[in-house]
């Protein structure tokens, strides 16, 4: 019932035969979607995920994002457990629709996968905001009382008006019973090869119920898709994923490319890194944006191998850098273009 009217149609106007159901697997060549069978030569998973509920006392008073985005009225008080990209962007929605806001986590590293030093500055502008953080603190139970809500960490208790848990994601692989067709799986999602083929050459998987260190971001799995639409019937090209930049949306943005935070601290001796201060920057001052930086890592060549923007305009700016480092763009080449000024594009120059 999520699917849209018009997908429908498009389906039916292609000639596709759709079924409506959950779908399990009987064998490696056979879906039964509730009591028909469907036979196939070729099979493709790409069920996504699902919020994943923390188990504690009182889990059922627990809601979604989905949940948030249905609210008919934002509730004056609500907490966020867990600091992670979604709560970071429905935290500042909720704070600018007038909402007393709490986020909720479990250790003093919010947004894993991004940049701490930028990280720290997108939590601290939240803060100024109004927006309420508790570091190191583990949810152990949620009591209801009346319209209530009542949440108890080791050291805190919190009554408000709605608690919505985004403890992150888990693939919607469980009710497929994989183990009667052979196919692999971990607890990260289904595993595939360089092919999007499972342990079962004939059967793929795309999108989120993957297990795979790309983001799960839906132009990923739309990259994959139109991977496999061309290369289903030759398997002679393995998928090649360009940069995939990862956005943090808020009043101020955080935006990164590259290689992973883990890698760059795995491999310490390898990387080297600056900060740039952008606030006094034409592009920027024209904005008021007073808090605008930019981190690029570099490897042992001096070529930059990530970069993180915290900005305003780091939504448009990181586009810029895939478009750049992806083509491998010198310096030398963007400076013979004219840009519109003062606009992100027109400062490329300055950062290669």
């Amino acid at each position: 019932d999520r699917v849209p009217e018009s997908t429908k149609q498009g389906l039916l106007a292609e000639g596709i035969t759709t079924y409506y159901g959950q779908a399990a697997f009987r064998d490696a060549h056979t879906v039964v979607v509730d009591a028909e069978e469907i036979q196939a030569v070729k099979i493709i998973i790409a069920t996504g995920q699902r919020p994943a509920v923390l188990p504690i006392v009182g889990k059922e008073h627990l809601q979604s994002s989905s949940d948030f985005l249905s609210f008919e009225k934002m509730p004056a008080t609500i907490a966020f457990i867990g600091a992670g990209y979604i709560t970071f962007e429905l935290a500042m929605i909720a704070q600018a629709a007038g909402a007393e806001v709490h986020v909720i986590h479990h250790n003093d590293q919010p947004l894993k996968g991004f940049d701490a030093e930028l990280t720290t500055k997108m939590v601290r502008s939240m803060q100024d905001q109004g927006v309420s953080f508790h570091f190191n603190q583990n949810t152990q139970r949620i009591t209801k009382e009346q319209n209530r809500y009542t949440i108890q960490t080791q050291a805190l208790s919190l009554n408000v008006e709605a608690v919505i848990g985004a403890t992150g994601r888990r693939p919607n692989s469980d009710q497929l019973q994989l183990e009667k067709a052979g196919v692999e799986t971990s607890k990260q999602g289904i595993v595939v090869n360089e092919f999007l083929q499972t342990s079962q050459r004939h059967i793929y998987a795309i999108g989120d119920v993957l297990a795979k260190k790309q983001p799960k971001l839906t132009p990923v799995a739309s990259f994959e898709a139109a991977y496999l639409v061309e290369h289903i019937d030759d398997q002679k090209m393995p998928i090649r994923y360009p940069l995939i930049p990862t956005l943090v949306f808020g009043a101020e943005k955080l935006a990164r490319i590259g290689i992973s935070e883990q890698e760059i601290a795995d491999n310490a001796s390898e990387y080297h890194s600056e900060v740039m201060d952008l606030s006094s920057w034409y592009t920027y001052r024209r904005i008021n944006d007073q808090e605008a930086k930019i981190k690029l890592v570099y490897d042992t060549s001096d070529t930059i191998v990530a970069v993180t923007i915290f900005s305003a305009l780091a939504d448009e700016l990181i586009n810029y850098f895939v478009f750049v480092l992806e083509n491998q763009l010198s310096k030398e080449a963007i400076a013979k273009m004219i840009f519109a000024y003062p606009t992100p594009a027109s400062d490329l120059p300055y950062f290669l």
